[in-house]
């Protein structure tokens, strides 16, 4: 299958224009096929470096204000009224296990909320799960990492010291740790905790960092340290956000997060839209960097994440809105996607390109104007309302 793009984004600094792309996959009824999408551009997938799949709940847990630190809020939460809902379908016992299914279903949202909006990786930071928990999902949430929450508050979800942790990773794949994430005293003791265990290292992705000085941002730049931004999370709990410009001047390896929707942006593309709108000097080409080639970097993801060629098994196809590339994607909503596909199938977009694969249908929901989506999260919707008795929405699902 080809289709002929107006523009294709193979990564931030090489776009071609008018340019036919080549689709493999083994499950194509025919490589001869060609589409005209020439009001279209073409995209790798995104990544999203940050999420918490299971607190994918709407709306945002909290009172209408800012604290100094994370962790009082994570407290507060527990009284909002997002919170005590999300417990009317799953309630965490402790053992974080989400493979239990309750936990999967929840989890499954979190995912379907990544892949509407163009993402084919994101990392979910939580304690490493069985392995189950990361083999055969609609898209790629990652397995190969390791985590600690915090240094103010611990592991305390699940897992082995911060040295411990690290060490598992041989220096070969990430350390994740929520770091800074507020602007008081707590907050600003954990950079240099972080140096005093010497896990300042260039395999290391800071989550926040919103507390950290222009010092301690060139000292990340030095060690090769990436940082998360969560841009829309960091206002929403704190009212301040990690110095960009500090990032950018020092070459701090940026990747771009959406947390969950419990507190961050319902979607990638929200995000991307409110990290400009509150940066617009920012260039979007950068923030495009943020969610593609910098997020495989900081991911220590193979090649074939974050930019693609004119023969590609991972694509992400957008309307054209504007005619730059990278400024498109502030006016791309679920709906203008109209095709991704992941390692070769088809995960969702316009039936039109579907019916040119192998594929079961009941292995997928149609909805809407002829569109499709690899899966069924309506059969998640209708048990969550099952369980609450009454019809609950998410806003990112576009059905």
């Amino acid at each position: 299958m080809k289709i002929k793009v107006n523009s294709c984004v193979c990564d931030s600094e090489n776009i071609s224009s008018d340019t036919i792309i080549r689709v493999n996959s083994k499950i194509l009824k025919s490589n001869s096929k060609l589409f005209d999408r020439t009001k279209s551009i073409a995209y790798p997938p995104f990544i999203n470096s940050h999420d918490h799949l299971i607190s994918n709940w709407y709306p945002k847990a909290g009172f209408g204000r800012t604290y100094p630190n994370v962790n009082i809020w994570v407290e507060d939460m527990k009284g909002t009224d997002s919170f005590l809902e999300r417990n009317k379908v799953w309630i965490n016992d402790g053992a974080f296990d989400l493979t239990e299914p309750a936990a999967a279903q929840i989890v499954l949202l979190g995912i379907y909320k990544n892949l509407f909006s163009g993402c084919a990786v994101v990392q979910d930071h939580i304690p490493k799960q069985k392995s189950s928990y990361y083999n055969n999902n609609l898209i790629n949430v990652i397995k190969d990492y390791t985590q600690y929450h915090s240094l103010s508050l611990g592991n305390w979800w699940g897992g082995d010291s911060a040295e411990a942790e690290y060490a598992k990773t041989k220096s070969q794949i990430p350390f994740i740790i929520h770091l800074g994430e507020g602007i008081d005293n707590l907050a600003e003791q954990e950079f240099p905790k972080l140096k005093e265990l010497n896990l300042l290292k260039s395999n290391t992705l800071l989550i926040h960092g919103i507390s950290l000085s222009r010092e301690q941002i060139k000292e990340c730049a030095e060690a090769g340290t990436s940082i998360c931004w969560c841009p829309n999370s960091n206002y929403y709990l704190i009212g301040e956000t990690l110095d960009i410009y500090a990032c950018m001047e020092y070459g701090v390896n940026v990747v771009l997060g959406t947390d969950s929707t419990m507190s961050g942006s319902i979607n990638l593309l929200e995000e991307i839209k409110f990290a400009h709108q509150k940066f617009p000097h920012i260039p979007m080409q950068h923030i495009f960097e943020m969610f593609t080639t910098n997020a495989a970097k900081a991911l220590r993801l193979p090649k074939e994440y974050g930019a693609i060629n004119d023969s590609t098994s991972d694509l992400l196809l957008i309307k054209k809105h504007d005619q730059d590339p990278f400024r498109n994607l502030l006016q791309t909503g679920m709906d203008d996607i109209e095709l991704m596909i992941h390692k070769g199938i088809p995960i969702y977009g316009d039936v039109e390109f579907l019916d040119e694969f192998i594929i079961n249908e009941d292995d997928y929901y149609f909805f809407g104007k002829d569109r499709f989506v690899l899966g069924h999260p309506e059969k998640i919707i209708s048990a969550f309302n099952k369980k609450l008795g009454y019809e609950k929405g998410f806003p990112f699902l576009p059905f």
